[in-house]
Order: structure tokens, then sequence, then C-alpha cells
């Protein structure tokens, strides 16, 4: 359901959707809605995103439309839901009301007018009206001065508000007196371009202007002043037009006016603008024209009747409708609403905020403050693609039936017949038999041509979706930023109505996707990445892995140039978890498994290393710190496992006999490493890992428990992976290592060796040091990929040891390619070291 399918249809129909009933063109944006909800779940499946594809949930669903009636019936039973004439956020270009979740703020250009309300009293009897202040003999006109930006509301004007404690000033220019705001004089001469102007009096407010009549600058008829707190010194003059039609302020203002005024003082709340936003009859001089565009014309005729005191144009921040991006108005209409304030709506709603995990924690000020200050819920919208308000109104005394009962009634009707049911019968045929109007006990009604805000009904998503299955309320909450206007926004009033509580344990909002430069992406601009694009050139799993390496809280940035980045990344993952199958082909852990103490501390270095990636990768998770996961697997496949681990590993793995323990404690751990890694990336790199899962199965047969990775559970930790005195040993020897490394490049470069399996090593260090390494590493060799190491210990105290690297004298193995003394000495292979001999006998 919504305005922008409704919109796409009408726009296909042109000039045939007048020629169309209600019903037809709500069959039409069904089969649009059917046709892009299909090519989205295919997307949805391309992107790997889990979901029960066969059976989704659509508002458009028979379930789903019953489901938002009784909703609203609950809505309706608390009590709250009403009908009233105020002003609400109008598109002109949709024809509709819009909410405040539905308009987006943007650069705007409007007129900036200065407009005089000359006052129908005297000077002669404001001067005792005002004592103290003495009016020159000459002047003939004195004016409350008011500023606007929106000149098209100066037709519907009914008052001139004032704030009680400022200070107003009594101006002379020429013949004419000007009440200004004191703070404010300085400005509104500049914009005005007064000359000569002179201060002679000054009063607050509320010292005799209250009650005071002005002659309205457009219209027939007198605007009175009244005093209202809304008044600032921010910018214009202090004196405030008000129009109850076109603004909340205005109209809160005048509806506390006309509750203490008598009927012939009472104000009008006027809206002369129809549905398009053109002036009506009421407005003659204007009658026909937009608002917008006739703000000009307007301008023009109060510099012609002398009314116009400054004129320039301010380039603000002004609402637009956030479908077809044009600038709404303010438009007094009988809607239907929700109080904010009945039975406590605002205050409980901020209440729940408080129980609500907001992610990131900004977030929860962000929904707060909109709570805090938000008008009453609209609930109404003018036009067809939706679920209809359940009401109707009598024909005989006009009172509104909207009857819990009646609710239910139509519920049960439309979970069989859909919500079309609504357009094709009659009120009668819709009504229970029996029905009469409760003030009149007339029998005839016309039904609610209104439908309900489409956040209505996603907000309501939780019982149509959740309860039934009993997963409410939900875990989490998960869209962009400016859902806190909408979809959290919606679903938290809901549910505090219907449930007195949110439908969510947790919220988490993600930013704005922005170019390379932070730029917001256009098709003008040529900085557009398309999702498609980027699945059709590099796959998916690359725009899963760039989602999850963002840090979502504030906006994320793509581009090529990252996207590279990120491919060389999930290349260095992925070729890390192919070595690893590749060394895994004839391993049966049932069979082959070595145990965790008769491991070398190598191998059990890198368990260690395994446990502690695995609690801070699933804390991650939890954390929802998706990025960091990244970072954390990328770090442990290029420094723990590349640089060191499988490094150091190779000559064990490829050159001991298959069967020789020391390889098989090997594969245990790489078997260890690969499942766990697979069970910790799947969440984001789910094709991969689906693919690593599958190998891992089909070698050897393996029995993994489950038939998909993504039917496995998070990797546990054996307590006894965990060696904090080894890793603090290891942490040092590998200090040495990165040190001798350091070393052999030097002589790489200077062309003394080759590869360092050319070199022969000399430490020279203390006794003390030159111990601590002998018991803490047997095999320094295998540690520095070297083919031979010896010890010198000098007898003094060393603060760090010496590095001499040579060429090997020896001769080279040609199986494991390394500089041995005893390459030759078996007769039966003369090429081979001792090591290999063995493990090709």
């Amino acid at each position: 359901h919504g305005l922008p399918i409704e919109h796409q249809v009408l726009k296909e129909l042109g000039d045939k959707k007048k020629t169309l009933d209600t019903p037809a063109i709500r069959k039409l944006c069904r089969e649009y809605a059917e046709r892009f909800y299909t090519i989205q779940r295919e997307e949805f499946q391309r992107l790997g995103i889990l979901g029960d594809w066969q059976h989704p949930y659509l508002t458009m669903n028979p379930g789903y439309e019953a489901t938002i009636i009784r909703e609203f019936g609950k809505f309706v039973e608390r009590g709250g839901v009403y009908k009233g004439l105020k002003p609400v956020l109008w598109c002109t270009a949709d024809q509709t009301a819009l909410a405040e979740a539905e308009v987006e703020y943007e650069d705007h250009t409007s007129p900036s007018i200065y407009v005089k309300f000359p006052l129908v009293t005297s000077p002669t009897v404001l001067s005792k009206t005002f004592p103290g202040i003495s009016f020159p003999a000459d002047i003939k006109l004195v004016s409350v001065v008011i500023w606007t930006t929106t000149p098209w509301t100066l037709p519907a004007n009914q008052a001139v508000c004032l704030h009680g404690d400022i200070d107003y000033v009594f101006v002379q220019v020429g013949d004419e007196v000007l009440i200004v705001a004191e703070k404010l004089l300085e400005s509104v001469t500049k914009a005005c371009k007064l000359e000569g102007a002179r201060v002679f009096g000054v009063k607050k407010g509320r010292d005799g202007f209250e009650g005071l009549e002005t002659q309205r600058p457009l219209t027939t008829g007198l605007s009175p002043i009244l005093l209202g707190d809304f008044v600032t010194l921010d910018q214009g003059t202090g004196c405030v037009h008000i129009a109850p039609g076109h603004g909340m302020e205005d109209y809160i203002l005048v509806l506390e006016h006309n509750a203490k005024a008598s009927p012939g003082e009472r104000l009008e709340i006027l809206a002369p603008v129809d549905n398009a936003g053109r002036f009506t009859d009421v407005v003659k001089e204007f009658a026909g024209q937009h608002v917008l565009k006739a703000n000009p014309k307007i301008v023009e005729f109060l510099q012609a009747n002398g009314r116009l005191l400054g004129h320039g144009s301010l380039n603000h921040s002004y609402p637009h409708c956030w479908r077809c991006k044009n600038p709404v108005i303010f438009r007094a209409t009988e809607q239907w609403f929700v109080s904010m304030e009945t039975n406590d709506l605002r205050k409980e709603a901020l209440a729940e905020i408080e129980r609500v995990r907001w992610i990131p924690a900004y977030g929860r000020d962000r929904i707060n403050g909109m709570i805090q200050n938000r008008p009453d819920w609209c609930l109404s919208r003018q036009r067809v693609w939706g679920v209809p308000i359940p009401a109707f109104t009598c024909i005989g005394c006009r009172s509104v039936l909207a009857d819990p009962t009646v609710i239910e009634h139509l519920a049960t009707l439309m979970e069989s017949k859909g919500a079309d049911v609504w357009f094709e019968q009659s009120a009668a045929g819709l009504l229970p038999e029996g029905t009469t109007c409760s003030k009149c006990g007339g029998t005839a009604f016309e039904k609610e041509r209104d439908i309900l805000d489409v956040w209505f009904e996603s907000g309501v998503s939780y019982a149509a979706v959740l309860k039934p299955r009993k997963w409410w309320p939900a875990d989490l909450y998960l869209e962009g930023s400016d859902q806190h206007r909408g979809w959290f926004h919606s679903a938290l009033l809901a549910g505090v109505v219907t449930d007195r509580r949110a439908p969510y344990k947790a919220v988490l909002t993600h930013g704005f996707v922005l170019d390379g430069q932070g730029k917001k992406m256009s098709k003008s601009a040529g900085n557009v990445v398309a999702p498609q694009d980027v699945i059709k050139q590099s796959g998916a799993e690359i725009l899963r892995l760039w989602v999850s390496a963002q840090d979502y809280r504030d906006d994320l940035r793509i581009s090529p140039e990252i996207l590279t980045h990120l491919i060389e990344a999930y290349r260095k993952i992925r070729n890390t978890c192919r070595f690893l199958l590749s060394n895994l082909y004839d391993f049966d852990p049932e069979k082959d498994r070595i145990p965790y103490e008769q491991l070398p501390e190598l191998d059990r270095w890198a368990l260690h290393r395994l446990s502690e990636l695995l609690p801070r990768v699933r804390k991650s998770y939890d954390d929802f710190e998706f990025h960091t996961i990244f970072h954390a697997l990328n770090n442990f496949c290029s420094v723990d496992l590349s640089a060191v681990y499988l490094d150091i590993l190779k000559d064990r793995l490829y050159t001991f006999r298959a069967d020789s323990p020391l390889r098989r404690g090997s594969q245990t751990v790489l078997f260890e490493i690969v499942v766990a890694m697979t069970k910790l990336m799947a969440p984001v790199l789910s094709f991969t890992a689906e693919e690593i899962w599958r190998i891992l199965a089909t070698q050897q047969g393996r029995r993994l428990g489950v038939s998909s990775v993504h039917l496995s559970a998070f990797p546990e930790v054996p307590p006894q992976w965990q060696d904090a005195a080894l890793a603090e040993r290891w942490e040092r020897l590998l200090k040495y290592r990165s040190q001798v490394q350091g070393v052999l490049e030097e002589r790489r470069r200077e062309k003394v060796i080759g590869s360092s399996l050319e070199a022969h090593v000399h430490l020279t260090m203390d006794a003390k040091t030159g111990m601590w390494i002998v018991n803490a590493c047997r095999d320094l060799e295998t540690l520095f990929i070297v083919s031979e190491v010896t010890q010198e210990h000098c007898s003094g105290a060393m603060t760090d040891f010496a590095i001499s690297v040579t060429k090997s004298t020896y001769a080279k193995c040609e199986r494991c390619w390394n500089y041995r003394k005893t390459v030759g000495q078996d007769a039966s292979h003369p090429t081979l070291c001792d090591r290999c001999v063995e493990a090709v006998q």
C-alpha cells in the first residue's frame, strides 16, 4: 500500500484515470505491487538474505488488512481517536494530508515581506490607551508591522499576536507610526530601508495592546491583537500574523481565544485553499491560482494598496513531500487524529523509549525529542490505495459512527474478502444488520472516504507478523536513521496504545550511502554506485562485505576504490580458507585428531589466538559492531595465520609423512580454525561460508552435524585452549622472529641469500637470554624458516641480541629445500636429507 504505487499507476494511466472508478484503480495498484514485490524478493535472495520468501507478509494481504482494522479498533476502544478541523501538512501535488514522517526539509527560497496592519483606533484615543505616550499631531496612520515568508496565508488572517513581556516601540516615519519589537527595530529599519525613523515611546505587549483591532491587508474585516508566548525575537518584527487555518500555533491560539470569547468575537478557522493548493472563490482577487505561484501577485497587491513596508527573499529550510519532492503547505481540513495527550500517550511513549536499547545511543535522544514535540497523529489520507478508515457518518445528524463492535465486524469481512470490499459495497452492505445512530436513531449512513496513514499499517506489523508467530516483542527493529520519524515512531505509538509497551526490545539505525568523497549520490553528478552493478561485477559477497566493514553509525561511503580495497581483503580471507582446505583433503577428525595435550607449542599458540578471536567476534555480533568483525577476521587471517602460523607450518604440512603425528596435529588445528572461521563469517560472507562448509562435508565424508553452516551454532572455546603463559612466551619469541626476518630481508636485498632457507642465522646473546630461548623453543630453524641456527653466549649482560646471517654451506635437499648436513648421507636417496628420507620410505 501507499502513495508511491498509486502515484505511479495514475501516471501510467494519464487521462484514462478519469474514466476509472476506485475499485478499478485499486486493482491496478495491486497488480503493480505484486509485480515489483516479486522483483524485490529476487533481489533480496540474490543478496543472500534469509527469509520465508514463499510466505512473505504484505500489507495488501487480506489477513494483514484485517489486522490493521482490528488495531485501529483498539485505538478507538482506548480513546483518543477523533475527527476534527485542524491545520495539517498538505501536499498539493498528491492532494493528501501528510504526517511529520512524510516530509523532509530542503533549502527553499521564499518571499520575505513586512506588512502594515493599521490600527482602527485613532491616535487621539491611542494616547489614552497608552498613558505617557503622546502621538505627534500630524500622524495619519498607526500600524502594527508583521513579517512573513508566506504571503499566500494573508487572505486567511484572523489576528495579530504580540508577546506580553516584549518591549514594543512606537516609531515615527514621516506621517506614520510603526509598532515593532524594540530589539528588532534595527533589523526592520535596515530591511525596509526606513529613513528618519524616530522612537517616541515604548510599551510592553501586555500594556494596552491586547484587544486593539487592525485592518486586514487583503480582505475586509478586522483582526484583533492577541497575546501569545510563542512570539520570539529571533527574526521578524515581534508581531506575528495569525492564520489559524495555516499554522498549528495560530490554530491553538485562536481556539484558546474562542473558548473565552463571546459568539460575536470568535475567530474563524479559515483555509480558503482547495485540495490542489488553489485559492477558492473566498479570495476573489486570486481565485484559482496556486498559492505559492500567487505570492508575487499578492506582494504587488500589497504594494499597490500601501500596505507593503519592505520586500526581499529568504533562503531557508522548508518542508517538502518526501515522495514527490514538492513544497508542502499547512492547510486546515477535516482529518482523523490520535491525541497525544489522551490516556497519556505522549508520557507513556517517552517512558517506553527509556526501556528500549537504542543503537547507536543517540537514537534515544532523537526519537525522544520527536515524541516530546510532535502534534497529534494525523491518521487519515485522501487516497485510495490503502486500508479504509472503518467509520461512518449518520446522514441524518452528521454524527460519526466508529464503534469497536462494528470495526470487528468489518475486520472479519475483510479477512475473507480483503479491503476492496469497502470500496465495492454500500454502507448498508458493510454495516451489521440493525445498526442505528446512537444520537438520532437514524439508519442511513455514508462511508468514510479516507484511508489510514500507511505508517499506521507498517506501525502495527508486530500485530500482523510477530504476535501470530509468538515472536512479540521483536528483539530488534533495523532501518535507516530517517525511520526515527517513520517506522520506529509509528510502531512505538501503536504499541503503546494497543499493548502499553514498545513492540521492540532494541532499535538499530544506520546512516545513508554517500560516494567516496562523502557527497550525496545523484545521476546528474555521475557518482552513483548501483548495488546491481556491484553484484554483477564483483558478486553479492563483496556488497555484503562492504556493508559489514562500514561503521554504520555514520553515513556510509562507497566508491570503486573502496570496493577494490575490500575485494583484496576478501581474497585474503578466501585464499586463507582455500589453503586450510587444501591441507585437510586427507584428514578425518574422527580418526586423525590429535589430543590437545599432545600438540606442539606452535599449534597450541594458534588455538590460543583462536580462543581470543571467538569471544571477541561473538561479542561484536551481540553488540552489533559488525565492522569490528571484518577487521578481526581480516587481521587473524593476515597476521596470525598467513604471516606466522601457516608460514611456519608449510614445511611440516608439505614434507612430513602423511600420518606423522606432527602433521596430524597441525591438521587438527587447521580443522578447528576453518570450522570456527566458517561459522564466524557466515552471517557476513554467507555464500563463501556455505561453500566452505560443503567442501568440508565432502572431504573424507565428514559428519559436521548439520547440512548448512547457517544451521550450526557459534563455536564454543574449550577452556584448555586459553593459555596465558604460553601466549606471553610466544609474544616474546615472535618479537625475536620479527627481528631475524628484518635482517634476512636485508641480506636478500644484498644478494647474500635468495630464500630464507638458504640462511644460516647466528645469534649472539647473554647466557640468560640464550637459556630462555633454548627452553622456550627447541626448533628455532622452524620458527625462523631457515636451515640452520647457531647461538653464542657472551659473559656480560646484553639488552638485545646480535643477529648474523650468512649463506648455508650445506647442500640443498631437493624435497624440502632445506640446506642440511645430512643431504646425501643415504646412498639410495642422494639428494634428500635424513628427515625426507624417513618421510619417503
